[in-house]
């Protein structure tokens, strides 16, 4: 009777426990998320020990850290200034995410604010040294995109060595002072003005070249038929063709002797 009375006891001392301490025992971790647990008790983070999707029991006195290890994305509009100290206003977004099982070195350093302790902070200055290189005609126009890898090789090196694996990086749009940015398009529309008719010229350069090379064909063509045909050439094709005329069957007279040269003098009619 006395064991039952404990039984019950203790069942009631637990489900009282469970009660009181459950919403700080039981964690469920989603999909795309991480868990990482820091021990009160003896101040040690588990820093390899991450907690994976599904339910997850923890002790009551510990504390659970969630992490969004999925991908991240982040618009910053900035202002920055040109290799000519020209001020620039460019829109650029970042996409990220931390590494999963890296994410207790991540904690370690940053906590879970990292986005604006690290991300953000070496995205943009990345993005100001960067630009700073070039100038406003360069970002604007010509290298747009060796300004966009220089970023994103630069940024992802320092995102890496801190956990971040970083996506990928956007320049969305680039805002030049109004006279500037005339200036820009118009120096563009005259330079590919310059290249169209810089092709025209050349198209039409290659065509009478090849002009003065097919003339130059008909001629030297023309000079050997005409040293080919001698007298004795030009008797046999007008015999070969009086041969021919007097086999057909139109009537014709036919006076021997008679041609230029002594070829054969052809008259005659229709049937």
């Amino acid at each position: 009777m006395k064991s039952k009375q404990t039984l019950v006891i203790t069942a009631i001392v637990i489900g009282l426990l469970l009660l009181i301490f459950g919403s700080r025992m039981f964690y469920v971790i989603r999909p795309g998320e991480r868990g990482l647990v820091f021990r009160t008790i003896s101040g040690k983070l588990d820093k390899d020990a991450i907690r994976s999707t599904g339910l997850n029991t923890i002790a009551p006195w510990n504390k659970l850290y969630k992490y969004n290890v999925r991908e991240q994305q982040r618009d910053e509009a900035m202002d920055v200034l040109d290799k000519n100290g020209l001020s620039i206003n460019v829109d650029v977004t970042v996409r990220f995410n931390p590494i999963y099982n890296r994410i207790g070195y991540l904690h370690e350093v940053f906590g879970t604010e990292y986005v604006n302790t690290l991300v953000i902070p070496e995205f943009r200055s990345s993005v100001r040294k960067v630009m700073g290189r070039f100038t406003a005609e360069e970002i604007y126009s010509t290298k747009r995109n060796e300004v966009e890898t220089a970023i994103i090789d630069e940024t992802a090196i320092i995102l890496k060595g801190n956990d971040i694996d970083m996506r990928a990086l956007l320049i969305r749009s680039i805002n030049l002072p109004a006279d500037i940015k005339a200036a820009i398009e118009n120096k563009l529309t005259r330079e590919q003005e310059t290249l169209a008719m810089t092709y025209i010229l050349e198209k039409e350069k290659l065509e009478a070249e090849r002009k003065v090379i097919e003339a130059r064909g008909i001629a030297d063509y023309n000079r050997i038929v005409s040293a080919s045909l001698t007298n004795n050439i030009l008797k046999l094709r007008g015999i070969e063709a009086t041969n021919k005329l007097a086999e057909s069957a139109n009537s014709k007279v036919v006076v021997i002797g008679s041609g230029k040269d002594g070829m054969p003098l052809i008259l005659g009619g229709n049937n």
